[in-house]
């Protein structure tokens, strides 16, 4: 039996059609880590071309509070003068923090209008001014650093909303920066960003106002998401090569083509032609 007959049987007919199958499902598990992979690439581009930029005026990244914040300008470096809203203070719940949970503190700035121009009417920019450690039980707020009641300029990163988690939080609390939420909250529009801050000064004050602490820099590593894509892609001929090779065992075993050949003639052993 030849190997082709034997690949054209039902039962290796059926396993090849298995191993196709799987090389399909291999192969696009591989386009999909490696789809992850890029988007890991892009947002590391974007941190590091941003991360430590000069910072721009809040208005050249979002022209008006409708804007979204496209991929492009995530991270984007700004800085805005202003003030906060005092009373509008969020508490985040469950963020980590170098291993340790707490929450982060969010607070709508508004930012300087016109001259001559008030703040009422005008959209906020949500702050995240850092994080702090939970209290000593879930129902004690922890201590928060005051916010600043002057006018000052914040620089930090722009960031998009998150998602929202819908779960039902006590008052002045979110369970994520969800903007559309905070707007809820806080009674206020807000821009569709919020900014990570790096820092505030005071123009009546040489010392910068005391604030949680500062989030760490983002992570920009790339994961193992190329390694895996190998691996699928490597793997998905497998199934095929098996079956082939159980196929041609058949044949040989069959005593086709695969098994013609040549054997080496038996050897004679010096004392059998003795016993000759």
């Amino acid at each position: 039996m030849s190997l082709l007959s034997t690949l054209l049987t039902p039962r290796r007919l059926l396993a090849l059609a298995l191993a196709a199958v799987f090389a399909v499902v291999a192969v696009l598990l591989g386009n999909w880590q490696y789809s992850r992979h890029e988007a890991k690439v892009a947002a590391r581009d974007r941190v590091e071309q941003h991360y430590d930029a000069e910072p721009v005026p809040l208005t050249s990244a979002l022209a008006s509070a409708e804007d979204p914040l496209g991929p492009a300008q995530d991270w984007t470096r700004v800085e805005v003068t202003g003030h906060y809203l005092v009373d509008e203070q969020l508490l985040v719940r469950n963020r980590p923090h170098r291993g340790v949970y707490g929450y982060a503190v969010v607070v709508p700035f508004v930012p300087e209008g016109p001259a001559g121009s008030g703040a009422e009417g005008r959209a906020a920019l949500l702050v995240d001014r850092g994080w702090v450690r939970n209290a000593a039980d879930a129902s004690t707020l922890p201590d928060v650093p005051p916010v600043p009641d002057a006018e000052l300029t914040v620089t930090g990163w722009l960031r998009p909303g998150e998602e929202d988690l819908e779960r039902e939080m006590p008052e002045g609390q979110l369970a994520s920066i969800n903007l559309t939420e905070a707007s809820q909250r806080t009674g206020n529009e807000l821009y569709n960003a919020y900014l990570v801050l790096d820092a505030e000064s005071v123009p009546s004050s040489a010392t910068a106002p005391e604030r949680p602490a500062a989030a760490d820099p983002p992570d920009t590593g790339l994961g193992t998401h190329f390694a895996y894509a190998l691996q699928w892609w490597l793997t998905a001929p497998l199934g095929v090569v098996l079956v082939v090779l159980l196929a041609r065992r058949d044949a040989r075993e069959a005593g086709g083509p695969a098994n013609d050949i040549p054997r080496t003639a038996k050897r004679t052993r010096i004392w059998d032609d003795e016993d000759e």
